[in-house]
C-alpha cells in the first residue's frame, strides 16, 4: 500500500463519526445538545456513562487500528497515518469537517505507538478530571505533558504528539476563553455514572 493510501485510510478511519452515531442510538443529535461537539464528553454528559464511554472507546479504536496496521506493515508511515486519523475525527467528511477535539483519538495513536505513554495519559488525566472536574483542562494539561514526554523516546514520536497537543488545544480555544472566565462547564463523572447505575 502506498503512503497515499496508508495515510486515506487513516483519514477514513478517524472521520468515522461515532460520537454522533452512538448518541443517535439513543435519539439525540449530539451537534445540537450541550456544548454541540461531536466528541465523548458530550455523549457522556447528554446520553449517560455507557454511551460516553462506548463514543471514547470507538473513538480510541478508529485512530489505534489504521496507526497500529501502518506500523506493522509499513513502519514509519505509522506516524503520518497517525496524524491524519486525528485530523480525520476532528474535520470528518461525513459531518461537513466538523467534529471532535480529538483526545480519544490522540489516545488511540498512544496505545499504537507506545503504550506507556497511554497509560502515563490516564493515570495523569484522571485524577485531573476528578479534583477539577474540567475535562477540557485535564485533556489539554495532560496531552501537552505527553508532547514533551514523548521526545524521551524519539523525536518524531515527540514531533508528532507535540503536533496532535497544539492541535487538540486549538479545538479547545473556546473551553481555554470560558476557563480564564471562569464559565467552563463541569463535568462530575462520578455523579453521571452514579446517575446511570441508577436507571
Amino acid at each position: 500500500m502506498t503512503a497515499f493510501l496508508w495515510i486515506l485510510f487513516g483519514y477514513l478511519c478517524g472521520s468515522i463519526p461515532f460520537s454522533f452515531i452512538i448518541a443517535r442510538l439513543k435519539g439525540i443529535d449530539i451537534t445540537k445538545v450541550g456544548s454541540g461537539n461531536v466528541g465523548g464528553t458530550n455523549v457522556l454528559r447528554n446520553a449517560g456513562a455507557f454511551y460516553g464511554v462506548l463514543s471514547m472507546i470507538l473513538d480510541l479504536l478508529k485512530s489505534f487500528i489504521p496507526t497500529y496496521l501502518a506500523l506493522k506493515y509499513s513502519g514509519n508511515i505509522a506516524y503520518f497515518v497517525a496524524f491524519f486519523s486525528v485530523i480525520g475525527h476532528i474535520y470528518p467528511i461525513w459531518l461537513k469537517f466538523k467534529g471532535g477535539k480529538g483526545v480519544a483519538s490522540t489516545v488511540g495513536t498512544y496505545f499504537a505507538l507506545n503504550p506507556v505513554l497511554a497509560l502515563i495519559f490516564y493515570l495523569l488525566w484522571l485524577p485531573l478530571t476528578l479534583t477539577t472536574k474540567y475535562v477540557s483542562l485535564a485533556s489539554i494539561t495532560t496531552l501537552s505533558v505527553i508532547g514533551l514526554l514523548s521526545f524521551i523516546y524519539s523525536p518524531k514520536l515527540g514531533i508528532l504528539n507535540v503536533l496532535l497537543a497544539l492541535l487538540s488545544i486549538y479545538k479547545h480555544k473556546s473551553n481555554i476563553e470560558r476557563l480564564l472566565n471562569k464559565t467552563e462547564r463541569k463535568t462530575d463523572i462520578v455523579e453521571i455514572f452514579k446517575k446511570s447505575f441508577k436507571k
